[in-house]
């Protein structure tokens, strides 16, 4: 009776929130899936709405989520390989409640629409990897350029301030050649358990980041740290020899995939940790 009961008072809170549906709430749930973060202390009202969003290439879509008065820095939030979810949409709105305008979106929207991944972190990879694979420097940097632009043209993103980017998974990557698409407007890039950040190519994510004047956040898992324990050497140096600021730490204990709240692998502790040093990033480089 009791689990009953706090069934029905998360689904509403959620509903309320429009951050997930009766029938996503369910699957979610049935998948064993944690939903709730903590809350934000002296939340801002904000107000959201489902976007779309032109592109070279189509029409993406997108949850768009922002405080309800007043200009606030923009930041553009890629989801890992699960796409844009309930989970992501909680993580976009908790940003936005901390006082940004943040723009979730659907990067697989070529392929389709949102929910990508019906039963959020717990869908099996072998679901969601063939749209994965349908995304290339090409889209990231198109993609990028098209949702910056988006965003500069709401009224509730300060127009005198830099934005910021942050990407889970195989977003991290897509946060970096963010950075590089839109050298002038982006100030802050996170990357939270990445994957491919360093690669030996020239077009690698981590040499055209390197080439922009934005300030770094690198939160690394310390399963992927040990399956490629260079590559925060290999950052580190990067950004170094760049004169560009670099916080880069790898997560003791912490698997791939413990930021968002609906993954298997959920980490609070852990996850506030990262959450809080991106506040701290945006606070000093979203001038």
């Amino acid at each position: 009776m009791c689990d009953q009961v706090h069934f029905e008072e998360d689904r509403k809170e959620f509903e309320a929130r429009h951050l997930v549906t009766r029938k996503q709430f369910g699957v979610l749930l049935g998948a064993g899936v944690s939903m709730m973060l903590p809350r934000v202390a002296n939340a801002a009202t904000v107000v959201d709405s489902d976007v779309t969003i032109t592109t070279p290439d189509g029409t993406a879509d997108g949850y768009f989520v922002h405080p309800a008065t007043g200009t606030a820095p923009g930041v553009l939030l890629w989801p890992d390989i699960f796409g844009l979810r309930p989970a992501m949409r909680q993580m976009g709105k908790r940003l936005a409640e901390s006082g940004y305008s943040v723009l979730v979106v659907n990067p697989f929207y070529r392929t389709k629409k949102a929910p990508t991944a019906e039963a959020g972190a717990a869908t099996p990879i072998a679901q969601v990897m063939p749209m994965a694979q349908t995304l290339s420097e090409a889209t990231h940097m198109t993609d990028a350029k098209a949702f910056i632009a988006w965003l500069d043209g709401q009224k509730s993103v300060a127009k005198n301030k830099k934005m910021g980017t942050q990407g889970y998974c195989m977003g991290g990557p897509i946060a970096f050649r963010t950075a590089a698409a839109m050298p002038d407007r982006v100030g802050a890039v996170a990357s939270f358990h990445g994957g491919g950040l360093a690669r030996d190519m020239p077009n690698s994510p981590h040499l055209q980041a390197a080439k922009t004047k934005a300030q770094f956040l690198v939160a690394i898992a310390d399963n992927d740290d040990k399956r490629a324990p260079n590559d925060k050497v290999v950052l580190k140096e990067t950004f170094e020899k760049a004169k560009l600021a670099a916080e880069i730490e790898v997560y003791a204990t912490a698997a791939h995939g413990w930021c968002p709240p609906d993954s298997g692998v959920y980490n609070e502790p852990l996850a506030e940790k990262a959450w809080a040093r991106l506040l701290a990033l945006y606070g000093k480089a979203l001038v």
